[in-house]
């Protein structure tokens, strides 16, 4: 079976992925800011393509899936930078470019206004009451149509393109959380690092969850190599990734990323749940289904953490913006939702359903 096949959904038509492929040889360029300025005439019809490429996608409610997905690629591509691969050197020589800051930033201001108009903002009531319902209502949810489709319907073609697409944020899982640990030290900051050294298998690259689920990969001879499957992601993945920068990257949002990781946190086990029970019955095996026992026993901890050592001190010491954790929890909670949707869509078209 042939993982890398793609769907309509996630592949790109050709206008867009010839812009795509321009955009990856400026990337590739050894000054690309000597490029840009040398070359204006070029980077000038790049910059009117994106425009226009803003408005397909944002103009309207759903805009153009293809835009979109356009988007949420270079946008990815810019932000990957952030992070270290251990592949050459020469490949973060860009890291620091204006061209791309602009173009990161031209990107970043027109979707994440249009994702605002996706979640209604709540600044009223009991601001400790408010979080601890939230977080008590997705502890155990109602089953959705979707994590039902997992757990019952979903073959093991279905259940390996599940991998081959999660892969993509599985293989460097918890990696936006080390963005957010350096500065003064107090307990908020202790628990956001114990939280991440376990992500990490507590300094045992054996024990890290990436680990267990690189495992899972090669237990079905997939490609285990972090970013493998990249063009099966759906543009909604993308964008949970990308939403995941987007406030690890700006310190100003940490009350928005702490809302967000607190519902990462409390709803992986319910959410796991379903894709471990597909693993038990289409006779995965211990080692095909370890990366989502291993989350559901200790992200059952993990979200208390966060909520009793995180998110709750912060209350008290931010009384007025906290509420921007809630902001962060209920757009968490919508951005999540759509990945797993589009990925089952993506499974449903691939097996026919």
């Amino acid at each position: 079976m042939n993982y890398n096949s793609q769907t309509d959904s996630t592949a790109l038509d050709f206008e867009y992925q010839e812009l795509e492929e321009e955009f990856v040889k400026l990337l590739e360029s050894s000054n690309l800011d000597r490029v840009v300025s040398e070359n204006p005439e070029r980077i000038e019809n790049f910059k009117a393509e994106i425009k226009l490429s803003l408005c397909d996608a944002f103009k309207s409610d759903e805009g153009s899936p293809q835009a979109h997905l356009f988007l949420q690629r270079i946008l990815y591509r810019i932000n990957r930078l952030k992070l270290f691969w251990y592949d050459g050197l020469e490949n973060y020589v860009n890291e620091d470019s204006a061209f791309l800051f602009s173009l990161r930033m031209e990107i970043e201001n027109a979707w994440q206004d249009w994702e605002e108009g996706n979640t209604v903002e709540q600044k009223s009531g009991d601001l400790i009451t408010v979080l601890g319902d939230r977080v008590e209502e997705d502890l155990q949810p109602e089953p959705s149509t979707d994590g039902l489709f997992i757990r019952n319907r979903i073959s093991k073609s279905g259940y390996q393109r599940l991998l081959a697409i999660t892969s993509l944020d599985g293989l460097v899982e918890a990696s936006q959380l080390s963005r957010m640990l350096g500065g003064v030290g107090n307990e908020v900051q202790t628990m956001l690092t114990r939280i991440l050294w376990e992500e990490y298998g507590s300094g045992k690259f054996s024990r890290k969850h990436s680990t267990h689920f690189a495992a899972m990969l090669e237990k079905f001879n997939m490609d285990s190599k972090p970013e493998a499957y990249f063009e099966l992601a759906p543009w909604e993945v993308l964008a949970n990734i990308n939403h995941s920068f987007f406030l690890s990257e700006r310190k100003k949002n940490f009350l928005r990323y702490v809302g967000g990781l607190l519902y990462t946190e409390v709803s992986v086990p319910a959410a796991f749940q379903n894709i471990k029970m597909a693993g038990e019955r289409l006779k995965m095996g211990d080692k095909g289904i370890s990366y989502w026992e291993l989350h559901i026993r200790e992200d059952i901890r993990h979200g208390q953490w966060m909520l009793d050592d995180v998110a709750f001190p912060l209350v008290e010491k931010y009384s007025e913006q906290g509420w921007d954790m809630v902001m962060g929890y209920d757009q968490q909670k919508f951005i999540s939702a759509r990945a797993t949707s589009a990925i089952v869509e993506s499974i449903r078209q691939f097996e026919n359903f």
